[in-house]
């Protein structure tokens, strides 16, 4: 199946998880970063039990620090 994550098209495994994605597109080990899944936003503790629909949209929004 393939979903969107951030405007970048991934072939993934049928009912991937949020968690899973981010270990296959390398980002598991970010801190500061927050998903939200067509638009909804997914809290961090329910990022391993949350499948994923083929052409869901992901957004992944990472924390930086400034002034």
């Amino acid at each position: 199946m393939e979903v969107l994550v951030n405007n970048k098209l991934y072939a993934v495994q049928q009912g991937i998880t949020i968690a899973a994605l981010l270990q296959f597109i390398q980002l598991s080990a970010q801190k500061g970063i927050a998903i939200a899944v067509n638009n909804q936003v997914v809290p961090k503790n329910n990022w391993d039990q949350q499948p994923l629909q083929h052409a869901d949209s992901i957004t992944i929004i990472r924390a930086t620090q400034g002034g």
